[in-house]
């Protein structure tokens, strides 16, 4: 069998520090089974060097810091780069597969250029961009041109959620896509991490901040305003609990930060800790495991990273009632609206679980992670595509 060569555009690249793109292409090279696939991924650096990592080749992307537009010019330039490497190694049998949809409105002529080469364009649709409130109207109404034109030109869509993949079909069906629904993985933490090696960090971690283990309520994940911490930090406010809120995102630089003060006052509450990032991941995942329960408020987007390692590793999951999260939790989490009082009240009968109760919920939603959201079957699903191709 000829080598089949994948190259990966859209991700900020591997090794991967944090995010859902760079997570999944770390574990689908860190992974991979098939020897006839050879993995080719852009990263965003400040050289055009190339390095191998996982077996793949990696090719650096330096473009200047253009503010909004940084994304999109990095997508078109690591595209440019593959359509030059293709050529000049003669590569007959590859697939290019492009993460996000920032780059439709010019994909057109790349498309035409690349079946010209007989090189097939794959593309995740990801979440919905023009969705995000930082976007101005232009900025979304280009992000929607885009994922309309993404759509159009790719020969497949590949959908991280069911719900994703059914609105690309009646959104677009004029189109005729050609979809498949493979979802992000995650591992179950306690089958992965050597407690005996981090305990030393997680009581300096503990101690640094103030907090207990099973004593906390914890958020993860990018600190935007889609991802409701306004009504989970106001619910919050309102609840009887004695336990703290830890919130792991980064916070530097952001005027929603300010805004969110001023809106609900929150530094005046001693149980909310602002913690900042976390970079080390076997820490990240025994602070979530030893949570007493998890919040999780993101509404835009499909298969949330940040929310399979929750349900692989604490017990408590406490989702907003949305589509997307009830795909993927379904019965092993419980659910809350943005209604006044609706989570606050959700806070405060929790509390009166007892554990069996509590571990219920843990091994649902374990068993859900188990059945449909394992790396090895994620990874096996993307090979058999890709080879088949």
């Amino acid at each position: 069998m000829d080598e089949k060569h994948v190259f990966i555009i859209g991700s900020n690249g591997i090794p991967a520090n944090y995010g859902g793109f760079e997570t999944f292409v770390e574990n689908l090279t860190a992974r991979k089974i098939n020897s006839h696939i050879k993995y080719h991924v852009a990263c965003l650096a400040k050289d055009n060097n190339e390095f191998e990592y996982n077996n793949s080749r990696c090719f650096n992307v330096n473009v200047p810091n253009i503010g909004s537009a940084k994304a999109i010019y990095y997508d078109l330039m690591s595209l440019e780069r593959t359509i030059k490497y293709i050529k000049k190694n003669n590569i007959k049998n590859a697939i290019v597969y492009v993460l996000g949809t920032t780059i439709g409105a010019f994909i057109g002529p790349y498309k035409h250029r690349l079946h010209k080469l007989n090189i097939k364009l794959y593309i995740n649709p990801d979440g919905f961009e023009w969705k995000r409130a930082k976007w101005n109207w232009l900025i979304k109404k280009y992000f929607k041109l885009s994922e309309r034109l993404m759509s159009k030109h790719a020969d497949l869509l590949i959908c991280d959620s069911v719900n994703i993949e059914q609105y690309m079909n009646e959104k677009y069906q004029k189109y005729n896509l050609n979809t498949i629904f493979i979802p992000y993985g995650s591992d179950m933490q306690e089958n992965n991490i050597d407690e005996k090696d981090i305990s030393d960090k997680l009581k300096t971690w503990y101690d640094d901040n103030g907090i207990k283990q099973n004593e906390y309520y914890l958020i993860v994940g990018r600190f935007v305003p889609e991802n409701n911490y306004e009504t989970m930090l106001k619910e919050f406010i309102k609840s009887n609990t004695k336990k703290n809120l830890v919130i792991i995102t980064n916070i530097e630089k952001n005027s929603f930060y300010e805004e969110l003060k001023q809106k609900t006052n929150f530094d005046k509450d001693s149980r909310i800790k602002f913690v900042g990032t976390i970079y080390d991941s076997a820490l990240l995942d025994n602070i979530r495991k030893n949570a007493f329960a998890y919040l999780h408020g993101h509404e835009v987007g499909g298969t949330n990273p940040s929310l399979l390692e929750a349900l692989s590793s604490t017990n408590l999951n406490l989702l907003l009632d949305v589509n997307f999260n009830k795909e993927v939790a379904a019965n092993g989490a419980l659910y809350w609206n943005k209604e006044d009082g609706n989570l606050s009240s959700l806070l405060n009968s929790i509390e009166n679980m007892n554990e069996e109760q509590i571990n219920f919920y843990g091994t649902m939603a374990k068993e859900r992670i188990q059945k449909s959201y394992s790396w090895e079957k994620v990874v096996n699903k993307y090979e058999k595509i890709f080879i088949e191709s």
